[in-house]
Order: structure tokens, then C-alpha cells, then sequence
């Protein structure tokens, strides 16, 4: 299993020469499985390159799993230029969401006055799979797929990927101390991520951000390095870079992380995920 990052910002795509190393587009990530097969987890604004990518290596088909339907997550998804290709197909997995399923809120944006062309215009075949509801392990491509409840405002899911023994674990938008309908106990999330090779989670914020962003569904850093350090995994990637975050910020907190580390005597890779990186787990 290959899994590239297209997006790891978080909120509102971002530009200019403070985000050129992480990178300015919103979540999206690529998994290529044993058998090259393409599965992608969300829609952010890092999907329009993806697709081009996925043209140009003449690709007829790929698999998408939602974790929620914010529009960081969303708004990638008219401009994945292979659902206008009629030789193309697209299955889509959704999430538990408080309103809608994941058709009908992707035909929402794709109506007007927000965009000109419409979800029932696609010339792609789409295949709607019905809403993977959290605990309910599934198989998709070849890889073992479960999934968790997000702690995040309006319902999502995290997910859990595994083939040949290998796992990666995405928990992107998610409040480890947060009190949202349907969020699980930090305890939960601990053992859903346990021993796992990678491990993808939401650290938008510093602590001292956080003062004021309690509640916004998202966690500091150093209590989502807490989790990878009591999981115990064998890599961690902060994702879902704040929008005001410039690269020397994130590179400060990753230096603050590894001094976390080195005073608990913790071997663990800890890094930053960036737009453009690649991590072979086979």
C-alpha cells in the first residue's frame, strides 16, 4: 500500500510563497493497493491534480470514501476531471451525516448559483454506495476497511486501512477532548489506532490557539502526539495544517513535537504532512 498526500490543509485552500512546502490544497489523499488500485479519501481541493494525474496515467476507475461533508472536504469534487469522462467509474462511499446523504449534498453544490453544471450531468458512471455506518468493517479493493466515529460537529467517520498486514489509520477533523454527538472517548481512538504503521491526525491548532477554538472540532498538537505516543504507532503525520499556519510554523511544531519525544524516550517518526509526499507501507 502507497499513500500520497494531494491536500493537507485544512478549512479554506491557501496560497502564497509561506505555504509553498506543505503546500495550500485541501484534504486529499491516494491509496495505491498491492493490486494498483486507486482508492481516494476525500474531495478537498487537492483532487483536481489527482485527477489529472489519474487521466494521464489512463485510469478507467477509482474508489472515494468521504469522512464528513464540510467544504474543505467537498469542493475538490467538481473539478475531479474524470467524472466527465464516460469512461470512467467512480464508487463512492459515504458517512453517517446529521442531514442528507452524500449524493444529495454533492447535487447541493453542484446546483445553482454555486456551479453550472449539475451532479445528475456527470458523464462518468457513479456507483452510491449506501452510507458506511461506523464499526461496520468492509472490503473494498482488496484492503480491510473499518471505520470510527469522527468527534466533529455534524458526523463523519475515520478510517482504518489495512493490507498485507500493513496499516494506515486517517483521523483527520477531530477533537480528541470533544463532546460532539455521536464522538467517541479518547480511549476508543487510542485502541482504533493501536500499533498501527501510520497514522494521519488532525493537529490544527497550538495549545494556546486552542483556548479559544474549544469545541471548533479539531485537536492541538501535542494531545494528538499523546494519542500516537499511547497507540503506539510506528509513524505520525500531523495533518490538517491550519489556514494561517506558514511553513515555518508547522516546522516549529514539528520541532516542539520531537522534543516531546526525545524527553519521553519515544522512537517514533513524527512529521508534518505535506502536499506531494509519498510513504511506501509494503
Amino acid at each position: 500500500m502507497i499513500v500520497r498526500c494531494w491536500g493537507a490543509r485544512g478549512s479554506i485552500p491557501v496560497s502564497g510563497e509561506e505555504f509553498l512546502r506543505y503546500g495550500g490544497a485541501t484534504t486529499c489523499m491516494e491509496l495505491r493497493t498491492a493490486s494498483d488500485e486507486v482508492i481516494i479519501i476525500d474531495a478537498g481541493t487537492g483532487i483536481r491534480q489527482l485527477g489529472n494525474k489519474l487521466l494521464a496515467e489512463k485510469r478507467s476507475r477509482c474508489t472515494l470514501f468521504f469522512t464528513h461533508a464540510h467544504w474543505d472536504h467537498l469542493m475538490g469534487f467538481p473539478f475531479f476531471k474524470p467524472i466527465y469522462r464516460k469512461d470512467f467509474s467512480l464508487t463512492v462511499y459515504g458517512c453517517p451525516l446529521e442531514s442528507g446523504d452524500m449524493k444529495q449534498l454533492l447535487s447541493g453544490l453542484m446546483s445553482p448559483p454555486y456551479f453550472p453544471v449539475p451532479l445528475h450531468g456527470l458523464d462518468a458512471e457513479v456507483q452510491w454506495m449506501q452510507n458506511t455506518p461506523a464499526d461496520a468493517p468492509i472490503q473494498v479493493c482488496g484492503l480491510d476497511v473499518q471505520s470510527i466515529a469522527l468527534n466533529h460537529p455534524n458526523n463523519g467517520l475515520g478510517y482504518k486501512f489495512t493490507e498485507n498486514g500493513r496499516t494506515f489509520v486517517f483521523l483527520t477533523d477531530n477533537e480528541l477532548d470533544g463532546t460532539h454527538p455521536g464522538g467517541r472517548s479518547y480511549d476508543e481512538y487510542v485502541e482504533f489506532c493501536a500499533g498501527a504503521d501510520l497514522l494521519f491526525h488532525d493537529a490544527e491548532f497550538t495549545e494556546e490557539e486552542y483556548r479559544y477554538t474549544r469545541g471548533w472540532g479539531h485537536s492541538p498538537w501535542r494531545r494528538a502526539l499523546q494519542l500516537a505516543m499511547d497507540a503506539k504507532v510506528r509513524q505520525f503525520g500531523l495533518f490538517h495544517h491550519n489556514q494561517d499556519h506558514s511553513d515555518e510554523m508547522i516546522d516549529d511544531v514539528v520541532k516542539r513535537c520531537h522534543a516531546v519525544l526525545l524527553q519521553q524516550g519515544v522512537s517514533m517518526h513524527c512529521f508534518a504532512a505535506r502536499m506531494g509526499m509519498e510513504i511506501d507501507l509494503s
